[in-house]
């Protein structure tokens, strides 16, 4: 893996001079407000060459000691060309976790944005079919919250069972 360009990282904090930036073993990080995630993201994308989105994910710290948001979004971005990767983070909170949904500029995020709606429960404002894509449609909890019990909230007995020889 290749360490993100140093001239990318002072043009990007230039732009947005709220960005957060570290580095660990050679990964870079940044930590960006809720208002400002489309724009970094685009701006990684388009002027920067971030042209392949990884991966959309969550972390929950609820529990977390010492945390000071709920939910850390989590963008990991390549660079096909050079082999870059850096990793965005966004912190959103309850009662409304939203931020601009990032299909406009990755196809792929459909998906993705999908898994952690279904999953956590944060909104993607603008994604063009945001539903349900593990569970199912009557589910009415999100699972990976650290809120969410362990043996579930009984869930499980509203659902019709299917047998195999009903496919």
């Amino acid at each position: 893996m290749v360490m993100t360009d140093p001239a990318k990282i002072a043009a990007l904090k230039e732009a947005f001079p709220d960005l957060l930036v570290s580095e660990f073993r050679g990964q870079t990080r940044v930590v960006v407000s809720r208002a400002a995630v489309y724009e970094v993201l685009e701006k990684l994308k388009q002027q920067f060459g971030f042209d392949l989105l990884v991966d959309v994910t969550c972390v929950d710290y609820l529990y977390y000691r010492g945390a000071t948001d709920r939910f850390g979004l989590v963008y990991l971005l390549a660079n096909t060309e050079t082999n870059e990767r850096i990793t965005v983070r966004c912190f959103v909170n309850d009662p409304d976790p939203v931020v601009p949904s990032v299909v406009p500029l990755w196809q792929g995020a459909n998906w993705l944005e999908r898994e952690v709606w279904d999953l956590f429960g944060i909104r993607f404002e603008g994604h063009p079919d945001l539903r349900r894509i593990v569970l199912p449609e009557e589910f009415t909890a999100h699972p990976l919250r650290k809120d969410y019990p362990l043996q579930g909230l009984g869930e499980r007995h509203n659902f019709p069972v299917i047998t195999r020889a009903e496919h």
